[in-house]
Order: C-alpha cells, then sequence, then structure tokens
C-alpha cells in the first residue's frame, strides 16, 4: 500500500535519509569520492528546518509504512506563474516499486489544488533513469540547460523538463 502525504515535523529524518540514500545513487558517481561523502551526510540535514520554515511544500511517499520518497514544491524563483519541484527523491529500496510514480501523480495533482498550470524541474544530463522516468510521466524537455555546481567547483549539466498540472 503506498500513502502520499504532506511530511510532519516529526519526518525530517526519514527526508534526510531519502535524500541521502537516493542522492549517493544518482549523483555521487560524478564527484570526487571525499567531495560525494561529504555531500550524502549533508543531505541527512536541513529537512527539519525546511518543514518549519513552510517555505513550499514537501510530500512524502510510504510503502507499506516506510517512507521512501520525497518531493519539495514551490513557485518557481525564474519562470513566474509557474511551479518547480527543487527536489524529487526515491530510496533506491523504492525503485521498480511504484512509489515514484505514485509520488510524481500525488505531487502534480498538489499542484493542480494550487493553481499552477504548469511546472518545471532539472535534473542531471547524464541520468538516464531520471531522464526516463519523468518522460514517462509526462514531462518533456524544454530546450534549456544550465550547469550547475554542487560545491566542489566542479559544474554538471543539467537539463529543464516541464509539464502540464
Amino acid at each position: 500500500m503506498i500513502e502520499v502525504r504532506r511530511a510532519r515535523p516529526a519526518d525530517g529524518d526519514a527526508l534526510g535519509e531519502i535524500h541521502a540514500a537516493a542522492w549517493e545513487a544518482s549523483h555521487a558517481p560524478f564527484f570526487q569520492p571525499e567531495f560525494a561523502a561529504r555531500a550524502v551526510r549533508s543531505r541527512r540535514t536541513g529537512w527539519h528546518e525546511r518543514i518549519a520554515a513552510g517555505t513550499g511544500t514537501i510530500l512524502l511517499a510510504e510503502r507499506s509504512g516506510r517512507p521512501l520518497a520525497l518531493s519539495f514544491l514551490r513557485p518557481s524563483p525564474t519562470r513566474p506563474g509557474l511551479a518547480e519541484i527543487f527536489s524529487f527523491y526515491c530510496h533506491p529500496d523504492g525503485w521498480g516499486t511504484g512509489i515514484a510514480a505514485a509520488l510524481m501523480t500525488g505531487t502534480l495533482r498538489q499542484l493542480h489544488d494550487d493553481g499552477y498550470p504548469r511546472v518545471h524541474l532539472w535534473t542531471l544530463r547524464d541520468t538516464p533513469q531520471s531522464r526516463r522516468f519523468y518522460t514517462k510521466c509526462g514531462f518533456t524537455e524544454s530546450g534549456t540547460t544550465r550547469t550547475f555546481d554542487y560545491g566542489d567547483g566542479n559544474p554538471v549539466a543539467q537539463i529543464a523538463y516541464e509539464r502540464a498540472c
């Protein structure tokens, strides 16, 4: 059974574990091992503060009571009137179970209910698994690319995806 709900203050540690495990599997290979290890550790923290700040919507998906996926969304700072999905991560234990698709459905429903006509997100150019997932969920490449520096001084290429809510 999959449940998608708003994250609560007590969910901060679970969100951090999902973020860290997913980032380690999907992003760490692009970085030097020492930087990647620090980045994984840093992703375990900060979720309690994000929930408390209330600056966006954080959704959590659970499968049989186990938290396995998260999304963080808010108004786009660069595209007025659109929403942006800033974080969308699924713990590797949830890959292939349908939980990420259920979370995306819940995320799009939330954005629609909040009145957003469209949503965009950024993903690493060289992660075919995430790109296939977003395409399967109805996103299309917008044609916009950028480089993003995660803090190690070696920017990586990202591609923007977009779709209607």
